[in-house]
């Protein structure tokens, strides 16, 4: 059986997609529904029992698990930038994070979390995913510091060896929709685009970067994906990775992106960036994947252009824009 926590969500219902792709059904998927769209992520996808994560909890704190666990891939955590609660990060970020860790290792399931590229901060120390630079990391949010918390307590524990914790950089694709403010500039600028003809992005608050110039490492949903079934066929593969495509690109190279693959000239106007975001805000990202690499993983990433493409035409353009196994 794989439980996959978040299942619901963006990367977790990804991820059952991607099971299911590979002829898998016996999941267990995890996740709060409440009054939310994340329902419609299921629909198209196999599993055999969905488990709110309340009641989830309470049996894994009973020791009452009723199936014999292959794989805990946990993707359920708050992942809201913006998310200003503290206490409550701290308990579904951290905390829930390291009572499934234990399971996992108590039961010999494999491990695949889902850590941040927020770690990293403003960039002023790269980033490596090398495990001496993990204690140097001074994140920007309290988001990014929830996740810092479970690397570094997995280091501190000495299970790095073991798991598989993920820093995933800007991910984009199909089954995001129901984030709301937090879905993709792509997502939301296909809308844009349809409504006003034209894309609206951050003017720039540093020197270096022009307007709309600001550059993040952009990872297609599908490709990340990848990268997580290939660790569960390799559990002997243990520490933390990022997950990128090792390609920094503009905002302005993603808006042209979305504006070719809906056929459009594209018109791309500015605006200030709000007030909540002025020192938070990270201008550049680039995953370092050199270690992914040694580790022997050769998934292929997709370029900008051509993951913008497929979304768009694949999915956001259509009638039914969820992964479907069968399409």
């Amino acid at each position: 059986m794989y439980i996959v926590t978040g299942g619901a969500g963006f990367i977790g219902s990804a991820m059952v997609w991607k099971l299911n792709r590979m002829g898998i059904d016996d999941i267990i998927v995890v996740d709060n529904l409440a009054t939310t769209e994340k329902w419609k992520n299921l629909v198209n996808l196999r599993y055999a029992d969905y488990i709110h994560r309340d009641g989830f909890m309470d049996m894994v704190l009973h020791g009452d698990l009723p199936w014999e666990v292959d794989a805990i891939v946990h993707m359920g955590a708050c992942s809201s930038t913006t998310e200003r609660d503290a206490d409550f990060l701290m308990e579904n970020n951290f905390r829930y994070s390291r009572m499934l860790c234990t399971l996992a290792m108590q039961t010999g399931a494999r491990f695949v979390n889902a850590s941040s590229a927020a770690t990293y901060g403003d960039g002023t120390l790269g980033f490596s995913d090398d495990d001496a630079l993990m204690p140097r990391l001074k994140p920007l949010n309290m988001y990014g510091y929830s996740k810092q918390l479970f690397d570094l307590w997995a280091r501190r524990e000495g299970l790095l060896d073991s798991i598989a914790s993920l820093k995933f950089f800007n991910v984009y694709g199909p089954n995001e929709y129901h984030k709301d403010d937090m879905r993709s500039v792509i997502c939301k600028s296909f809308h844009n685009v349809n409504n006003a003809g034209r894309i609206t992005l951050f003017r720039s608050n540093h020197p270096d970067y022009a307007d709309g110039g600001q550059m993040r490492d952009f990872v297609y949903v599908k490709d990340c994906v990848e990268v997580m079934w290939w660790l569960l066929q390799h559990p002997e593969v243990g520490g933390v990775f990022n997950v990128g495509t090792g390609t920094s690109r503009t905002w302005n190279d993603l808006a042209r992106a979305v504006f070719a693959s809906m056929d459009r000239e594209p018109i791309i106007e500015y605006m200030d960036m709000p007030a909540h975001l002025a020192g938070k805000y990270q201008n550049y990202t680039q995953a370092s994947m050199d270690k992914l690499r040694r580790a022997g993983c050769d998934v292929p990433f997709r370029s900008l252009e051509d993951g913008v493409d497929d979304y768009v035409r694949g999915y956001l353009a259509t009638d039914d824009p969820y992964l479907s196994p069968e399409a």
